[in-house]
């Protein structure tokens, strides 16, 4: 018994001489990209994103901590929205938009025939560059473009499995960031954004515009629960693991933000999710960033669904004791 007792000891030790000192995160607030051992900045995606600050105001009070990262969406034809990322800046936070290369029509509909990457790529619809790259170059605000996200899915007309093959994809993105640049627009960053790879996902290293057209990477990554009948529910480190080991091969020296996460409620406990998806986002270095989408769409991703979910999310942006 004493020698199994010895070498229980033994292999304890081994094991830790193994996993050598313990890395602590910071909890400071840095600008997106930065490198550093800061733990990711606490973002939100609400409903009307910067057009109602009450929403903003709301988040706050329910997490006890201002978000650093406000997102939003906006369509291809939209005017810019100059106006909302100054006022993003103003509460002292980083904006990220992600803009959809279709038209929006009303109600939730959009057009996804009259713009295509193709088209983008042939400069047909350069007046809309043109007048995006114009207004953000003369803002002079740093602003963070999200550009055809998800392009790894089977839902956006822009993605492979949507009609559109990965070479047009990219040539798409190179003209809208090659005009942007011949602008002066030098204050926009840009964020290539995938979905968390699935089953049937395009391959996403086709997709990748190069890093002389990248700033960030970007991930979206949601835990369905049992709320469809093809979805099971997924642990933080499951469901982000090997997608951020798959993106991070395609530009190994850039940065992730997680751009869109959130989790249902059935299926398992969301509060305790929450607590361990922060911590497993603190353990990953390359990660500087995660965005809860507080919408309720096709479940209820909110961040206070129940109390519990935001009292949990309360809890870990405290990190009172923050690992890596």
């Amino acid at each position: 018994m004493r020698a199994v007792c010895s070498l229980l000891v033994l292999a304890v030790i081994s094991m830790c001489v193994a996993c050598g000192p313990e890395r602590r995160c910071e909890a400071v607030v840095r600008p997106l990209g930065d490198a550093g051992n800061a733990c990711p900045l606490f973002g939100v995606s609400t409903p009307s994103g910067p057009a109602d600050a009450d929403e903003y105001r709301a988040v706050t009070q329910t997490v006890g901590v201002a978000p650093s990262v406000v997102s939003w969406f906006a369509d291809f034809t939209a005017p810019p929205p100059v106006a909302e990322v100054a006022r993003v800046a103003g509460w002292g936070a980083d904006p990220i938009i992600t803009w959809e290369p279709w038209r929006a029509v009303g109600d939730g509909d959009y057009d996804r025939e009259s713009i295509t990457m193709a088209d983008i790529a042939a400069g047909v619809h350069d007046d809309y560059l043109y007048w995006w790259a114009d207004e953000f170059a003369a803002s002079g605000e740093t602003v963070y473009l999200r550009f055809a996200h998800e392009p790894n899915g089977h839902w956006y007309p822009w993605s492979p499995a949507g009609g559109t093959p990965a070479e047009t994809y990219v040539a798409a993105w190179r003209h809208v960031h090659d005009l942007f640049e011949a602008k002066q627009a030098h204050n926009v960053r840009w964020v290539w954004a995938v979905n968390a790879p699935y089953p049937g996902s395009s391959p996403i290293g086709s997709l990748y515009p190069g890093d002389d057209y990248v700033d960030l990477l970007g991930l979206d990554a949601y835990n369905w629960g049992t709320t469809q009948s093809w979805s099971r529910w997924r642990e933080p480190e499951e469901l982000l693991g090997s997608a951020l080991d798959e993106v991070t091969r395609s530009a190994p020296d850039r940065r992730v933000v997680i751009t869109e996460i959130a989790s249902a409620e059935a299926g398992g406990s969301k509060s305790q999710w929450i607590r361990d998806m922060v911590r497993y986002l603190d353990s990953r270095q390359e990660v500087s960033a995660f965005v809860w989408f507080d919408h309720d769409k096709e479940a209820d991703w909110r961040l206070d669904s129940t109390p519990e979910s935001a009292a949990a999310l309360a809890e870990a942006v405290k990190r009172e004791h923050p690992t890596r």
